[in-house]
Parts: C-alpha cells; structure tokens; sequence
C-alpha cells in the first residue's frame, strides 16, 4: 500500500458512488483511503431518495483526527452540499497536499447535490485551491458561466476555470455526444488530449467520482499529473466494461478491477 488519501465527501448507500466508489477505487489503486463525510445520502441506481448533512462541526472533527494522525499525500473532494460545508472544508484543507476537486452538482440521476446559492463559493474558495479540477460538461457550463458544444468550446471553458485559480483543469467530455469520448487536461503549460471508444451502457454511475478517486490515489504515490490521469481514465473504462448490471437504473461500476500504471506497459 502506498499514498494516503483523504476523501471528503458524501456517502451513497447504493455503493456506486460517494465515499463508497472512492474507498475502492483508492483501494483498486493500491492508495489507503480516509474519509470525512459530508452528508449521508439514501441512494440507489435509480436516484437519491434522501439527503441528512453531517454538522460542519462534526466534518470539521473528522478532517482535523485524519490529518493530526495519520496524514495525507493528497486530498480528494466530493460532494460539499452547501456554504457552510465549502467554507468548513476549505479552511482545514492543508498548504502543500494535492487536491483533487471534483466540483459535484447534480447526481446521476438528477438531484441537484449542491445548493445555488453555494456555486459562487465554490468558485471564490475552492476552485483556486485545486491541484486539479475535474467537473463534466454541466458543471463546467456551471462555473464557467458559458454553454459547452463542442470541443473548442471545452477548452474555452477549461482556460476560464484556470482563470478562476485551479492550476489543472481535467474536462471532462462523457456529456458530449459521438463515438468518441474526449477528455482535456488543461494546465498554463499547455493541452493534454485523452480520447477512447464510447462505451454504450447504462452502467456509469459513480463515474465521476470514481475518475477523481483514481487520480487522487495517483498524485498521493508520486506520479505526474498526466500519467495519472492516463492510469484513472484506464481504470474507470475498465471498471465500466467490467461493470456487475446490478439495479434497474445507472447501474454500478466494478470497482475491483486492476490495471497497471501506464508507465508499467
């Protein structure tokens, strides 16, 4: 086992996504996985039933034992619900860690997951402490305050989401319609292009959070940031090809799949 990750996010009782899909996707990725979760959801692949926010004091609680004790190598953010959440959560993340944000707005199924009035926070506090960014074409519509067709227009937005203080922003492109599916990692250095088949399947829950987690675990033993998001994006195609067809909606990934790192090949 190597690299720590902290995960800061919501639990889906459905086990596709949330905290439950970034513990096994660190895990997958031979990471250890600490958690401080941010709301409990009651969830299942055909959407979210019902939301309980954990108090900020207790979130806070939680980042504070993790951090004093065991340590992180990198951070992940998930689901951060509202203000307070944000606001809690950015003033414990920690100077020199990597932080992967995935910027989660609405689930798969369509419940919203951040409230309106906490985007602008998302954007003023969070956004310019990411190491990485990692929102899908909504969300980046969302934060860039631009509609997103195409891929120029991806990569607009992904230069507006730097603007706003991210140092890498990875677009992701799934929403795009096409036989091909397109990922841009966008830094001040320049573009990364990812590109693979799109996989016809209704088994793509949790996908976002599993990609981030991937990543996370990646940046936390050592690698670079393009290899590790070349190893996280092998991982989630694996994973879906290898998904279980558990429920009767966005069904789950299989989270127990292994891949060797691309630098392995």
């Amino acid at each position: 086992m190597n690299g720590r990750v902290l995960i800061i996010a919501g639990s889906d009782s459905g086990g596709g996504a949330g905290i439950q899909a970034d513990i096994k996707s660190v895990t997958a990725m031979g990471a250890f996985a600490a958690t401080a979760i941010t709301a409990l959801t009651a969830q299942n692949t055909l959407g979210v039933h019902g939301i309980e926010a954990v108090s900020t004091a207790f979130l806070r609680q939680q980042i504070e034992v993790v951090l004093s004790d065991i340590g992180a190598d990198a951070i992940k953010t998930g689901m951060l619900h509202d203000v307070a959440t944000i606001e809690a959560v950015c003033d414990l993340l920690p100077g020199g860690v990597p932080l992967v944000a995935g910027p989660v707005m609405v689930a798969k199924g369509g419940h919203a997951l951040l409230a309106v009035d906490a985007v602008a926070t998302l954007k003023a506090r969070l956004v310019p402490l990411a190491t990485v960014l990692t929102p899908n074409i909504p969300e980046a519509e969302v934060l860039a305050g631009m509609t997103i067709p195409d891929e120029a227009a991806m990569h607009r937005a992904a230069e507006a989401l730097l603007r706003l203080g991210a140092r890498a922003v990875l677009l992701k492109g799934g929403h795009m319609t096409g036989d091909v599916l397109v990922d841009l990692l966008v830094t001040p250095q320049g573009t990364t292009r990812y590109e693979s088949p799109r996989i016809e399947t209704r088994h793509t829950h949790g996908t976002g959070c599993t990609l981030a987690s991937a990543l996370a675990a990646g940046l936390a033993q050592g690698m670079a940031l393009e290899p590790a998001v070349a190893r996280a994006r092998d991982y989630v195609r694996a994973a879906i090809l290898a998904a279980p067809g558990y429920g009767a909606g966005h069904g789950p990934l299989d989270h127990s799949v292994t891949i060797r790192a691309p630098s392995a090949r």
